[in-house]
């Protein structure tokens, strides 16, 4: 991979959708040995010591991220940013911005972790953030990815985003240190209901429709499972995306532009919208077809906004704002 110089621009951090955007599930499971979790599993071009510590016993503030240690640095972003830096052995760029990475890290004490990731030893990690050039730097927050920059980028640049980030953490309840999310921790993460495990596992065996069952079990042993509700969501629109190539997206956008009241075209370029990360695109196209039109098909409309509700979270801001929007051409 090359860089093509894309510069870090700080208002990505601050307009981060933090669901939906980018599917890590795919990681959960190793595809390979490597080191364990918080050891270095690459050889990072670098020149000092890849695992500095905030303090003896604590966990390191850099890390090399591979398939095996990934779900544990993502369960490590419920408490802590953790900035995945994507880099390559091709991009001249590579050196120079870990290092810069590293000491914007470093300054910050233990707010956040940064995680190397070697996309030629471990290209399923590119696939996961869906890279397109390195470096690259996406930050995890709470379990959901946070595009930053791609390209060079300087200490000046990567502290405004950092600043960013962790404003962000903070509006979503991540605001701990490298002191209470360290190794010597030894608390094990609740287990998930044996439904929720049940759909997890479908999910990782690409199996939407075995997930969709799972939750909907789920939902129907308790009606108020919110977690249920949104996975059930988030699994049939990953479901309905699974099997549409670039030309068919392509040959949908062109008959949405040209036909502004066929209901499947506009659902299905709100659902790409919203995979894409372009939330308040979709919610406006099914707010404005819901405006338009009436009969089952302004039903229809409804009911798939609602779901995607529970895509992006009904906590985001956008989606408050996209409530007001239907109320005011439903009433």
């Amino acid at each position: 991979m090359s860089s093509p110089g894309y510069r870090p621009t700080p208002a990505a951090a601050s307009q981060l959708n933090l669901r939906g955007a980018v599917d890590l599930s795919s990681l959960r499971r190793p595809a390979s040995p490597s080191a364990p979790p918080g050891t270095a599993g690459g050889g990072a071009p670098h020149g000092g010591g890849t695992q500095d510590t905030a303090d003896a016993g604590q966990a390191p503030l850099r890390v090399d991220a591979t398939e095996t240690n990934f779900q544990d640095l993502v369960q490590l972003s419920a408490q802590i940013p953790v900035l995945f830096l994507l880099w390559s052995q091709y991009a001249p760029e590579s050196p120079a911005v870990l290092d810069a990475a590293e000491r914007v890290v470093q300054s910050y004490g233990g707010r956040l972790v940064l995680a190397a990731a070697d996309v030629d030893a471990f290209p399923q990690l590119a696939q996961a953030f869906q890279v397109q050039a390195v470096p690259t730097a996406v930050a995890v927050v709470k379990g959901q990815p946070v595009p930053l920059f791609q390209g060079p980028a300087d200490d000046a640049q990567i502290r405004d985003l950092v600043e960013e980030l962790l404003k962000v953490a903070a509006a979503n309840g991540v605001t701990g240190s490298i002191g209470e999310a360290g190794q010597g921790e030894e608390t094990e993460p609740a287990p998930l209901p044996p439904l929720h495990q049940a759909a997890i596992e479908a999910i990782e065996a690409g199996d939407y429709a075995g997930a969709a069952a799972s939750y909907k079990q789920a939902l129907l042993e308790q009606p108020a499972d919110a977690d249920a509700k949104a996975g059930l969501a988030q699994v049939e629109l990953m479901a309905r995306l699974e099997n549409l190539s670039a030309p068919e997206a392509e040959s949908l956008r062109d008959l949405a532009a040209k036909e502004p009241d066929n209901i499947d075209a506009q659902l299905g370029i709100a659902d790409l919208d919203v995979s894409g990360g372009h939330i308040e695109d979709a919610f406006n196209r099914i707010i404005t077809f819901i405006g338009r039109n009436f009969g089952p098909e302004r039903e229809t409309a409804r009911v798939r906004l609602l779901e995607l509700f529970e895509v992006v979270g009904t906590q985001d801001e956008r989606v408050a704002k996209a409530r007001q929007g239907l109320a005011r051409v439903l009433f």
